[in-house]
């Protein structure tokens, strides 16, 4: 259970009598949250601000993450993030209904299709290299029913390739920039487009990048006005606050 739309399917059972109240108190039981011994997930996540909990799985082993989409299955849509192939092999041959995107390291169960909203979300990144972080925050995303394009390879070194895509991120209503290195994209885009630009710093580039931290002063000292900046490499960061704005636009 992991939306109001779902409690309401519950109540709305019992009301009906389709569903035994028996039943109904069983499932109600694991409100607020499951407690899986190593795990207690939140099943009222969803119902406070709109999102699911999401199952952070560096640091978790593969049987703990196995055990958390097992024990989620057909309950609820499940999403991992920092999911090693190893990890995702075992929860596979537990659901094999699972989807693994091994270049955002994200690993998905859904119960059915999402409820999109109208808006689009635009992921622009400054080089190929940032798109294990364009895909976490693509999945992302899409997992909180936000559909996203990705835009990739479009930085400052040939900022014709961006004019070159301008118009289709235009047309999105929030604007994920990734980039690396010095971490300029994010400023380009924020004096170009008048949508809320989040930008994302990453990892990417030699030894003075400091492994994100000179994208991440340049984008938190950036000359255009209200860019938004999560953490290094925070791809699903960077969604979440896509997502929180988008869901303000009615559809």
């Amino acid at each position: 259970m992991d939306s109001q739309d779902s409690l309401r399917r519950l109540l709305t059972g019992i009301r009906d009598g389709n569903l035994d109240i028996e039943e109904g108190v069983e499932r109600l039981r694991d409100l607020p949250f499951m407690d899986l011994g190593h795990t207690k997930f939140d099943l009222h996540r969803s119902l406070r601000n709109g999102f699911p909990e999401v199952v952070y799985a560096e640091g978790k082993t593969p049987a703990q993450v196995g055990d958390i989409f097992s024990r989620l299955r057909g309950l609820a849509d499940v999403l991992a993030t920092r999911v090693t192939p190893e990890t995702a092999g075992h929860v596979l041959s537990l659901c094999p209904e699972a989807q693994y995107n091994p270049a955002g390291r994200t690993l998905t169960l859904r119960r059915a299709e999402p409820s999109w909203r109208a808006g689009e979300i635009a992921i622009v990144t400054a080089g190929t290299s940032d798109l294990p972080v364009a895909e976490e925050a693509r999945v992302t995303c899409e997992m909180l029913g936000s559909r996203a394009f990705v835009v990739s390879d479009v930085g400052v070194a040939g900022i014709h390739r961006l004019l070159d895509r301008l118009e289709a991120i235009r047309k999105a209503r929030v604007v994920i920039v990734a980039a690396g290195m010095e971490g300029a994209l994010a400023s380009v885009v924020g004096g170009l487009v008048p949508q809320p630009v989040v930008a994302v710093p990453t990892s990417v580039g030699y030894g003075a990048s400091l492994k994100g931290f000179t994208a991440l002063l340049g984008m938190l000292t950036s000359c255009a006005s209200g860019v938004t900046v999560v953490n290094i490499d925070n791809g699903f960061g960077a969604a979440c606050a896509a997502c929180r704005i988008n869901n303000l636009f009615p559809d």
